[in-house]
């Protein structure tokens, strides 16, 4: 679709981390531009401050999931920890060779929270499983078995969720999407096998029978959280960050989007403000390392990317 050239411009005016997938997905740029841009990241901005925090034994804030001496007094759960810098990092589309001798640090000297497992195993929260095999396959570690535990304690109802260890047996929209960006990532980055990838479909199909908005038994919305968005996305739940996942798994599947996406569609559409911009609506409240997008209340560059990008990949294969 045509974009407004102020629209573009104010995306591309963006740190590194950024404007390559602006410059991709958007503007259409030669694949040797948004590389090298790309490559930027591990020098520049937001990659380059956050690389620099790392600790000498390879983890962030010295913990796995929380940071060293975590009380759980904050406001809000922390984000400076091992896991979440890791899956920022890779989510900016930093490099694994800026990385090198990372995993092995981990692997010697990081363990989880949870019964002082190691941490390249995963423990038992499928969203936090999720991230580590995502993590684990982009750092080039042998994560097949978590992409097993997928397959294992996927749920009758088709999802997952992170209370199933407190006895929880009905899927969560928060875990299954997570789970599912876990394992998309994962088969794309080691072609994958037949037991996850099945696993995967069927959790897709949990979320668009629920149109990703809606509860099965009520067909009332799941929550006010459904269609309020926030970046960074961290672990929860949305529209849009549910639709960027469905737009990159039919992508991979090399298939058409699902009509049952239609709804979700509707409410980022209407989000969209005349000058193209989605507005921060809320984020995850707690410590950061530092800010990387605007207040609440104002445009964001990283929403507005999101938004456009799956309206874009939307109406070009549906023709709306």
């Amino acid at each position: 679709m045509p974009y407004a050239p102020e629209l573009l411009d104010w995306l591309l005016d963006s740190d590194p981390a950024l404007r390559w997938q602006v410059e991709r997905d958007l503007v259409g740029a030669p694949e040797e531009t948004w590389r090298a841009t790309r490559a930027r990241v591990a020098t520049e901005g937001f990659g380059a401050r956050l690389l620099a925090l790392q600790d000498p034994d390879g983890q962030w804030a010295g913990g796995a999931f929380f940071p060293a001496g975590y009380q759980g007094d904050d406001e809000g759960q922390p984000w400076t920890a091992t896991t979440w810098s890791l899956t920022t990092l890779r989510d900016w589309g930093l490099d694994a060779a800026a990385l090198a001798g990372t995993a092995e640090l981990i692997a010697a000297n990081s363990r989880w929270e949870y019964d002082d497992l190691p941490y390249w195993g995963g423990e038992v929260d499928c969203c936090i499983n999720s991230y580590t095999l995502a993590n684990g396959a982009w750092l080039g570690v042998d994560v097949s078995g978590i992409a097993r535990w997928f397959v294992d304690h996927r749920l009758p109802d088709g999802g997952w969720n992170c209370e199933w260890v407190e006895g929880s047996t009905r899927s969560s929209f928060h875990s299954t999407l997570n789970s599912l960006k876990g394992l998309l990532y994962y088969e794309a980055a080691t072609g994958g096998s037949d037991a996850p990838r099945a696993a995967r479909h069927a959790g897709e199909e949990y979320l668009l029978e629920r149109r990703l908005l809606r509860t099965l038994s009520t067909g009332d919305l799941v929550g006010p959280w459904a269609t309020r968005f926030g970046y960074p996305f961290r672990w929860g739940y949305s529209a849009l960050n549910a639709v960027d996942y469905f737009r990159g798994a039919t992508l991979h599947d090399g298939v058409g989007p699902d009509p049952r996406l239609a709804d979700a569609i509707e409410v980022i559409r209407a989000a969209r403000r005349p000058d193209g911009t989605w507005l921060q609506e809320g984020r995850h409240p707690g410590r950061v390392w530092f800010e990387v997008d605007v207040p609440p209340g104002e445009p964001s560059k990283w929403l507005s990317f999101y938004g456009t990008r799956v309206l874009d990949w939307w109406d070009g294969a549906t023709g709306a």
